[in-house]
């Protein structure tokens, strides 16, 4: 065999290699990031103000998660949506409405549309879509937010993946793995919403970004932020929680 051509395969292969390193590495990172904010379960008490040119809202909630496959969202206050439940239970969601007592299972259509007029999407509160197993990882490179020099990672959805977003770039810190600014685009590759995690505080003991702000592109003087008030990680919770019976029941 010509020495050249054993130069080009030797090439060939090297830049394989490296390829399959670096996608590996990238989702390993994902995966370590995805981990820290959830635990074996979570328990969270949290304040989402929505804010618009002419008004702001305030709205409490608490969420309880396990693992991948169950989370379920109550509405604290305001009065007037107080007792609103979302319940995920692996690939459904459910809606429980207290004023038509009512449960109402979403579809997937609708879990691109806005949660309760926030800027969040159903999709971003119950994460009915796996950052890790729904899309495949590119490192870009490395760049700074938040003052932390972060990897710049790219998801792009599996084919056969239900996924809201056409494209997802996510800052995640190198030494801690937090989640530092995450951009949504749409299927046709435009920019739709940037989300920017700060204020670092230790929340059920691990170093976290407080506040979320989520900032639509097209939507001038409006933003949603998400701020942690508490935080519990790895408190036993039962899978019969997270069940259409419990919703009109959880407080």
């Amino acid at each position: 065999m010509p020495r050249y051509l054993i130069l080009v395969i030797a090439a060939l292969f090297i830049g394989l290699s490296l390829q399959a390193q670096t996608s590996e590495t990238a989702t390993a990172i994902v995966r370590k990031a995805d981990e820290r904010v959830r635990g074996k379960t979570s328990v969270a008490e949290m304040t989402i103000i929505t804010t618009r040119p002419k008004w702001t809202r305030s709205m409490d909630i608490k969420a309880w998660t396990k693992g991948n496959d169950y989370a379920l969202i109550l509405v604290a206050a305001p009065a007037k949506d107080k007792g609103t439940v979302f319940l995920k239970r692996k690939k459904e969601v459910w809606n429980w409405l207290p004023s038509l007592e009512r449960t109402i299972k979403l579809p997937p259509s609708m879990m691109s549309q806005s949660w309760m007029g926030t800027d969040f999407t159903n999709d971003d509160l119950v994460k009915e879509s796996s950052i890790v197993e729904d899309y495949e990882h590119k490192i870009l490179g490395v760049e700074q937010q938040g003052g932390r020099d972060c990897h710049k990672i790219e998801l792009i959805p599996k084919p056969e993946a239900a996924i809201v977003w056409g494209k997802i770039l996510v800052w995640i810190d190198k030494k801690d793995y937090l989640q530092m600014r995450s951009e949504f685009y749409d299927e046709f590759g435009a920019l739709s919403q940037t989300m920017i995690g700060s204020e670092l505080k230790k929340l059920g003991g691990i170093l976290l970004p407080s506040r979320l702000e989520m900032i639509p592109s097209a939507k001038k003087g409006q933003s949603t932020t998400l701020i942690y008030k508490s935080l519990i990680f790895n408190k036993p919770i039962e899978d019969n929680f997270f069940t259409t019976t419990q919703m009109s029941k959880v407080k």
